[in-house]
């Protein structure tokens, strides 16, 4: 039994090519644009950059989904804006309603991030990450409680969104497009 459970973590497949030139040159270019839009809203705030809650590190997961990888599910609209609004009302809500250990929170908002966005057909990786930024992150997001969805959240999630579909289909490439469906 123990073998044959061993036997599953061997892998066997080969690993797959580097992807084209082209597909990484559109890839690094809609992650910085969006990553860097994102950043700038910070300006908007009056707050230095470094001190920006507009740039959140699940943002870059989400940059890795739906510029490098626009056709997989996880990074469809309805996933990307849904996973992470859904996890991050549940990591604040976690956050302000349950008296206990920051360890156990953490690990309870993220697992019921998972399980909300698999019933919501909303699983978004980086969702599980913004859950987990909104009960372990500082005073600052402790404080603006449910403002914490909106914005940086909701906010950065849709100008990402935004950059997507406009760099996803510069390509001529009729199968890099983007999105694959909205709902």
């Amino acid at each position: 039994m123990i073998k044959s459970y061993l036997q599953k973590m061997k892998g066997g497949e080969k690993s797959p090519p580097r992807k084209p030139f082209s597909k990484i040159a559109w890839s690094w270019l809609g992650a910085f644009i969006g990553i860097y839009l994102v950043a700038i809203l910070s300006r908007f705030s009056n707050t230095g950059l470094l001190d920006s809650l507009f740039l959140v590190g699940s943002f870059g997961a989400s940059a890795v989904l739906i510029y490098a990888a626009p056709q997989v599910e996880y990074a469809q609209p309805r996933n990307l804006i849904g996973g992470h609004i859904i996890s991050a009302v549940i990591g604040v809500t976690v956050y302000k309603l349950l008296p206990f250990d920051v360890a156990l929170l953490g690990a309870f908002a993220v697992s019921l991030s998972i399980v909300a966005m698999h019933f919501t057909r909303t699983t978004h990786p980086p969702g599980g990450a913004t859950a987990l930024i909104a009960v372990i992150g500082n005073a600052e997001v402790h404080n603006i409680g449910y403002q914490f969805v909106v914005s940086p959240i909701a906010v950065g999630a849709f100008v990402m969104l935004f950059i997507a579909l406009v760099v996803n289909n510069l390509s001529k490439n009729p199968k890099r497009h983007y999105p694959r469906y909205w709902y």
